[in-house]
């Protein structure tokens, strides 16, 4: 193959996107210290999906070319055969059924080598022992042949400019469009000097598990916090959500006797391991299934202990729990409710303490700044609460949020809590400062539905089948993992735009998607590139569009007739809309608004500990604020 043929897989080679022609040709014939392979080849060997292949190819000897257009129609000149490059099937063309057959025989060839050198490492392992090494490999084969392994790209988020960032070349940059710092909450300038300060005052590191270390003032603050947020009792953080439900669910899976544990289907893993690692009984119901749940829950004596195990917002699909229905059952049949709310806690309510909250927009809104629960509430009656520090808050933790008893109990008997290192001081100081800046100000969270519903709206437009749901996930539906993983490369070479493929098995087989996540941060010239960009990879790739889903019969709600029209959770009053007070969608380069008055909120919240900020205060730093709440 000619160096110039290899830029007609730019579009789906990060390395050959960046590349011309003549660079190509430079390291082509560029030698290197290995004397047999040129400095083109060694970069191919490095390659995660390149190399693996080529390496086969060098044990084999074998190597085939495939023709471009360009070729072939040279090869039909020469034998003086018509060529119609439109027109002539390659199944009737006998140069095309030739370089098949090269191609078959070639690959034949090498997946004889292949299967020969495995041979060939089992036999070098000691007599009667193990053979590890192929263990791995044949496992890794199983994840490429079912085209569920995972490829990680080079993306570094730049705190000035987010939601921009670059890949491994610095001076590379790419719009993000798949983020779960929902909010840019990572790069706000009070998270930011908050966790400055902490670092200067208290250091890197925890020290070691509380136990240990001592149960730091700022983690006890920080619990204190989200206890307030929820309203409840009490919280307890752990190094991540996925601890804080394995070990939540676990232990008190565990502790309470013959404890039957209800399952949503879509259930994230954590959910999933910590249910096994109870030891209690799993019931699986479908996904947000009331009648399914019902039928379940009726077939187990009402004096049997009960959990229901689900998730507020489905990270995948956007889904919404029905929440306040799932708590008339759990009343009904003597059931305590564990809801995640990972994904909606800062996004929905007035305060940001998820859709529970959301529920009951105006009596929470209008109690904000209470710690008495809102009796009678969605969010009152739920008996535990998990949420991650993680996503909308911009760090890095979990926690669960319960009665003090329940808390108490998780703290005493979890492995997870019990025997793993405490968070950093500055990330639990960060973390609070996040969560009291966003409880004092609505504008972020408004303005990132305003900006889901405006690229929802435009995809709907050109017919780019987005999975319906009423949350602020814009799930793309592919259908494909091959497509799905060749769409999201292509947009990132092509058009600067990281949008992360999602796969089997974290979405099911014939389901692969593109996951879409807007911020308050993504301009309207960003989201038009964002449209566009899709457009064109859509019509590179001939993806399914929404109609030819609708053809076939639909897949995962896409072309699928729906009995009722999906209403976002916010609606427009809780947005501002009807008044007039709703957040100006950004552009032109305007920056991000900082609410100086939340910022101030937050500054005070740790004042006793951290003392009063050096220098000037951010209240005095230029924003751009606008009437939002």
């Amino acid at each position: 193959m000619q160096v110039s043929s290899l830029l007609r897989y730019s579009a789906v080679c990060p390395f050959l996107g960046h590349s011309t022609v003549n660079s190509l040709r430079t390291l082509a014939t560029t030698g290197s210290s290995n004397a047999s392979a040129n400095a083109l080849t060694n970069s191919a060997m490095r390659c995660p999906m390149m190399g693996p292949q080529l390496a086969k190819l060098s044990q084999a000897r074998s190597y085939a070319s495939v023709a471009g257009t360009k070729e072939v129609e040279e090869i039909h000149k020469s034998k003086n055969v018509p060529y119609d490059p439109t027109g002539v099937p390659s199944g009737k063309c006998p140069h095309a059924k030739a370089a098949r057959d090269a191609a078959a025989l070639a690959q034949s060839e090498v997946d004889k080598a292949a299967a020969v050198d495995v041979q060939t490492v089992r036999s070098t392992a000691a007599p009667g022992t193990f053979d590890y090494g192929t263990f791995y490999e044949t496992e890794l084969d199983k994840k490429h042949k079912d085209k569920s392994y995972r490829y990680f790209n080079n993306i570094n988020r730049l705190a000035a400019k987010f939601p921009v960032a670059h890949t491994s070349n610095t001076k590379d940059e790419v719009d993000v469009w798949c983020s779960n710092d929902y909010l840019g909450m990572s790069k706000n300038p009070v998270v930011l000097e908050t966790m400055k300060r902490t670092l200067d005052r208290y250091g890197a590191g925890a020290g070691g598990t509380r136990n240990i270390a001592g149960n730091g003032a700022l983690h006890l603050s920080l619990e204190d916090e989200l206890a307030t947020l929820h309203r409840k009792p009490a919280a307890l953080v752990f190094s991540s959500c996925y601890v804080a439900n394995d070990a939540c669910l676990a232990t008190i899976g565990a502790k309470l006797p013959g404890c039957v544990i209800f399952s949503d289907s879509m259930n994230h893993a954590s959910m999933i391991q910590g249910i096994r690692h109870s030891g209690a009984k799993k019931v699986i119901f479908k996904h947000n299934d009331l009648a399914d749940l019902e039928a379940k829950l009726q077939a187990v004596p009402k004096d049997t202990p009960k959990i229901i195990a689900f998730e507020s917002v489905y990270s995948m699909c956007g889904s919404v729990a029905p929440i306040e229905a799932i708590c008339d059952l759990a009343d009904k049949y003597g059931a305590i409710t564990f809801l995640d709310e990972v994904h909606a806690v800062g996004m929905y309510g007035p305060s940001g303490a998820g859709v529970a909250e959301h529920l009951n927009f105006e009596a929470h809104n209008n109690s904000k700044g209470s710690t008495e629960p809102v009796k009678g509430s969605v969010m009152d009656r739920i008996d535990i609460i998990t949420g991650t520090l993680g996503k909308a808050w911009g760090v890095v933790g979990g926690y669960i949020a319960g009665s003090a008893d329940l808390v108490d109990v998780v703290r005493s008997y979890a492995p997870g809590f019990i025997f793993t290192t405490s968070l950093p001081p500055a990330v639990v100081a960060g973390a609070q400062a996040s969560i009291a800046y966003q409880s004092e100000f609505m504008g972020d969270r408004r303005l990132q539905q305003i900006n889901t519903r405006e690229v929802k709206r435009q995809l709907g437009e050109l017919g780019i089948p987005v999975v319906p749901n009423p949350s602020h996930i814009i799930p793309v539906l592919v259908g494909d993992a091959a497509l799905a993983k060749e769409a999201s490369d292509m947009l990132l070479a092509k058009h600067k735009i990281y949008v992360q493929s999602i796969n089997y098995p974290t979405v099911a087989r014939g389901e692969e998607r593109l996951r879409i996540t807007p911020t308050p941060g993504h301009t309207t010239e960003q989201i038009a590139h964002l449209v566009e960009s899709l457009d064109a990879v859509f019509n590179k790739l001939e993806l399914k569009r929404t109609a030819d889903w609708e053809a076939i019969g639909g897949r995962a709600g896409v072309g699928m007739p729906a009995s009722d029209k999906v209403e976002p959770i916010w609606n427009d009053k809780e947005l501002g809309l009807e008044d007039g007070s709703a957040p100006l969608r950004l552009n032109k380069g305007a920056p991000g608004v900082v609410r100086n008055e939340a910022v101030q909120v937050a500054k005070d919240r740790l004042t006793h500990l951290l003392g009063a900020a050096a220098g000037p205060s951010l209240a005095d730093i230029p924003t751009a604020v606008t009437a939002a709440a």
